[in-house]
C-alpha cells in the first residue's frame, strides 16, 4: 500500500541530528515506494532552508540534500513564512515586501503560513514530526 506522507521538520540542519533524520527517513520512505508530498520545516527548522549554509568540505551538505530531494522526487520543501522572517531566511518576494537588498532563501524551497501545512495535513496518510 503506497502511502503519502508529510514531514515536519523543526530542528536546524546542523546542531541536532533530527533534521538529517527526517532527510534519511524521506529517503527511505520513497526507495519503499510510498511518497513524501512535502516537507514543512517550522520553528529552528527553517534554517534547513538558508541559502547561506555552508559546511565544511568533509561535512554532509543537508541543505543540498534537501534541494536535490525536491528535484528528483517532487517533494515540496515549504518554510514557515514567520519562523523564517524571525530566523533572517527570506524568499524574494518577502525581502522586496520588507525593503530588503537580498533574499536568503535557498533554491527548491518556497514560503508559506501554517495553513499550507493545515491543507498538507487534510492530504495525508501520515504525519511525521522531527
Amino acid at each position: 500500500m503506497k502511502l503519502q506522507y508529510v514531514l515536519v521538520v523543526t530542528e536546524p540542519a546542523y546542531g541536532t541530528q533530527m533534521a538529517r533524520t527526517a532527510y534519511q527517513f524521506a529517503c527511505a520512505a520513497i526507495e519503499a515506494g510510498h511518497q513524501v508530498s512535502k516537507v514543512f520545516f517550522y520553528q529552528d527548522g527553517v534554517l534547513n532552508g538558508a541559502a547561506s549554509t555552508v559546511p565544511a568540505n568533509d561535512e554532509f551538505d543537508l541543505v543540498g540534500a534537501w534541494q536535490a530531494l525536491a528535484r528528483d522526487h517532487h517533494v515540496e520543501l515549504e518554510t514557515c513564512v514567520a519562523a523564517a522572517l524571525r530566523r533572517g531566511v527570506i524568499s524574494d518576494q518577502e525581502a522586496a515586501q520588507h525593503g530588503l537588498s537580498q533574499s536568503t532563501l535557498a533554491t527548491d524551497f518556497s514560503q508559506a503560513g501554517l495553513g499550507g501545512l493545515a491543507e498538507a495535513l487534510l492530504t495525508a496518510d501520515r504525519v511525521m514530526q522531527f
